[in-house]
């Protein structure tokens, strides 16, 4: 019976088209034009994190202060995907140069915490919420890596807006009080929550005015004494006592032992575009894989929302799944064979499997040798441009707020699997399997996209659609974004999860009912799901025009913007 109405919910909400107006240019999906500047961009999903990234710019700032700034912002008026309790990923461009960075901030698990308590406590998983899921936090040791390698202005120039907005209040956005509200309801009674989080015995509601008190001081701590102030000194001090209070395992010492690693990004080449994502721990070479099947077909005679298409795109994902749920973890723990995994030749053999006529119920990893979030990017005067993803995971986090810090901390390590062997089992000081990923483009040599998007599984899809979207379907920076999204449920995750009745494909309103007829022909069990296609943001530049182009889109609270 579900299943049903959620083909009638499909059927009704594919067919609708609600518009004011029809587009006098472009397609008429999109939901506005790009944004076009000369001087610098910032693309975020909250439009006070996005000024905050341009006035850091017009002082004199590089695109990296700019987002370390807007981050900042991000974690105080959308705690409900980001703050200082979780951890980061960017891809930097540096124009002097001419090269890609890649950091990994990601976080490891406490040392004391084994295996073995696992067993002890009958666990088959590691739980979503409370002390057992959190590992340590790497975002504000990414803020001083990004600034030590990038950064010019000095860090309390940099974390002055969002310490400002903590401290004197700013208006929440819609879906952002949306969300919120969502996690007060679970939240509320847990220690700190309240106290942290909601005014008046509820979550801020749209338009009111929001403070935290707590974080400005905290941001001033670490804006004034360092990232030291954060992972040594009193900020440590308030962490460790209370995951003590709280039965956990984070400790100082893991705090002090903590560090994140400059990675070079890899790539593939699709038609002519260089992609590149971080190597794992993240699942961003699933996006390659995922690529480097597709070009195998004429994805542009195909046509966009077309049932041939969306067939194609959702079973080369199923591929490229099941070798992210077998081999991506941490590398430091395992010899993941990354280098195989995004080859053409690799893929050529992945694409035998590929039936262009029956959805597959299951497929296997491949046999290979040994082996709620926010985005954004800015780019500045200079050609520097950054791609960054940060993350607390499920939303606003663990549910654990350390004494009156202001901030949650992250649930990451409910990402691990307990099945031992496994490349992504848990083990103390390794990092999670992880979904956040940023990303970025390069033609000839040239930065062409710095680009992300949001929202776990979805990203790597995202990415691939966006891609897509412009290089096969002409697409501009903006309809890329807005163009309705494709999200496959089901494949086998890090965690021993495993797919065998071929999953869901979910499609936003805009794919007609001939299209999902003709999917449910070729063995497609088809659903609608009015969320959980992620958030983009982008910023383009046009080597020829010397512009920038921003685009944003209408799912999030965002903005691009630039001078």
């Amino acid at each position: 019976m579900r299943f049903y109405f959620l083909m009638f919910l499909t059927m009704i909400c594919g067919s609708m088209t609600l518009q004011a107006q029809d587009r006098l240019t472009g397609r008429n999906f999109a939901t506005r034009s790009e944004v076009i500047a000369q001087h610098g961009m910032a693309a975020t999903s909250q439009p006070l994190a996005t000024q905050a990234a341009l006035d850091i710019l017009k002082q004199g700032g590089s695109a990296i202060d700019a987002a370390i700034a807007a981050n900042a912002v991000l974690g105080l008026v959308e705690p409900t995907g980001n703050g200082i309790g979780g951890d980061l990923f960017a891809i930097v461009w540096d124009a002097e140069s001419q090269q890609l960075h890649g950091l990994n901030a990601s976080g490891r698990t406490p040392e004391s915490l084994k295996l073995s308590y696992f067993e002890k406590e009958g666990m088959t998983s590691i739980p979503a919420y409370g002390p057992l899921p959190v590992s340590v936090p790497g975002c504000v040791d990414g803020w001083f890596e990004l600034h030590k390698k990038f950064g010019k202005l000095p860090m309390e120039v940099v974390l002055s807006p969002a310490i400002d907005y903590a401290r004197n209040g700013f208006p929440v956005t819609e879906l952002i009080s949306y969300y919120w509200t969502l996690t007060a309801n679970r939240m509320k009674d847990l220690p700190n929550f309240a106290d942290t989080y909601m005014t008046s015995g509820q979550a801020p509601q749209k338009g009111d005015i929001f403070k935290n008190p707590r974080l400005a001081y905290t941001l001033e701590l670490i804006a004034k004494k360092g990232r030291k102030a954060f992972y040594e000194g009193e900020i440590a001090k308030k962490i460790d006592k209370h995951m003590q209070e709280v039965g956990g395992f984070l400790s100082r010492k893991d705090l002090k032992n903590h560090t994140s690693e400059w990675v070079t990004p890899v790539s593939t080449n699709y038609r002519g575009y260089d992609v590149w994502e971080l190597p794992p721990n993240g699942q961003g070479i699933a996006a390659l894989q995922i690529l480097n099947i597709l070009e195998q077909y004429d994805i542009a005679e195909m046509g966009f929302g077309s049932a041939e298409y969306i067939h194609t795109f959702v079973e080369a994902k199923k591929l490229a799944y099941e070798d992210r749920a077998k081999f991506y973890a941490d590398p430091a723990f395992n010899e993941i064979p990354v280098d195989e995994l995004i080859s053409k030749q690799y893929a050529r053999e992945r694409n035998a499997l590929l039936n262009p006529k029956r959805a597959a119920r299951s497929v296997p990893a491949g046999k290979l040798k040994d082996g709620d979030t926010i985005y954004l990017t800015v780019a500045d005067k200079d050609g520097n441009m950054v791609s960054l993803i940060q993350s607390n995971f499920r939303g606003m986090g663990s549910g654990v707020i350390p004494g009156d810090l202001g901030f949650m901390l992250q649930d990451r390590g409910e990402l691990f699997t307990l099945e031992e062997g496994h490349f992504n089992v848990y083990e103390p000081g390794k990092r999670p399997f992880h979904t956040i990923i940023p990303a970025f483009v390069t033609k000839d040599g040239k930065p062409f996209m710095s680009f992300g998007v949001m929202g776990g599984g979805m990203q790597p899809q995202g990415h691939v659609q966006i891609l897509v979207n412009m290089i096969d379907f002409g697409m501009n920076l903006q309809e890329a974004g807005d163009a309705p999204r494709i999200r496959h449920d089901g494949s086998s995750q890090p965690t021993g999860e495993v797919m065998s009745d071929g999953g869901y494909v979910n499609l936003e309103s805009g794919i007609d009912y001939e299209t999902i007829r003709a999917l449910r022909q070729k063995g497609h069990k088809v659903g609608y799901s009015a969320g959980g296609y992620g958030g983009y943001q982008a910023i383009m530049w046009d080597d020829l025009r010397k512009v920038y182009f921003g685009a944003s889109e209408s799912r999030k609270d965002g903005q691009a913007a630039g001078y």
